[in-house]
């Protein structure tokens, strides 16, 4: 079996296992519901990886992560950096939606986070982008920087070197699209977040 074969596969394993996975507080809502947990997409070789908090209804409805109104604006974000959606991986902490779009509870975070860390493992990407304050906080605490925590209001735009298991990447932070269509303030500050991200891409 081929690296990238091996990879589909243990990829298929983490889909597999999060459908089944029935002591999730959020398995009965999911199923209920007729809602799909979303794992993730795009390529499986990004150099690029963005990570949000947790599904919306649009998202639990087709499986796929933002296809709503937030990611028609990631879609803009990656186009204003010429970076085609298909060149990246996009995926979020917790793969089920909670209930009414509710900000996700400390302990869906604890139980989603290790298929991240697996996701993240296996495509090995170069750069990490943290979409919101609970992927933010979450990535921080993975990579050690604790004490570097703060207001995602202070650290959006900003880069941070980490060591994952297969070598030395970076961590970028920026707010979640869907701040934007809540702030039409916020649609130039992300806007300017990706200019550094384009900056440190070519680095």
């Amino acid at each position: 079996m081929t690296k990238l074969a091996n990879k589909e596969e243990e990829l298929r394993k983490i889909k597999e296992e999060v459908i089944n996975l029935k002591n999730s507080p959020l398995y009965e809502y999911r199923t209920k519901n007729k809602f799909y947990p979303v794992i993730g997409e795009g390529n499986h070789e990004a150099k690029i990886m963005f990570i949000g908090e947790a599904p919306g209804k649009n998202e639990a409805l087709t499986g796929r992560p933002f296809c709503g109104a937030a990611g028609k604006f990631l879609d803009e974000l990656l186009k204003s950096i010429n970076i085609n959606r298909s060149d990246v991986y996009i995926t979020n902490i917790v793969k089920d939606r909670p209930p009414e779009n509710r900000d996700p509870f400390p302990e869906e975070i604890s139980i989603y986070g290790p298929f991240l860390d697996r996701q993240i493992e296996l495509i090995k990407p170069e750069v990490l982008v943290a979409l919101g304050r609970f992927s933010m906080k979450y990535l921080m605490e993975k990579f050690g920087l604790t004490e570097k925590l703060d207001l995602i209001s202070r650290l959006h735009g900003r880069s941070f070197e980490v060591t994952a298991p297969y070598g030395k990447i970076y961590l970028f932070i920026s707010y979640h699209p869907a701040t934007a269509l809540y702030d039409s303030s916020a649609r130039e500050t992300i806007l300017k977040d990706f200019k550094n991200l384009k900056a440190l891409i070519k680095n």
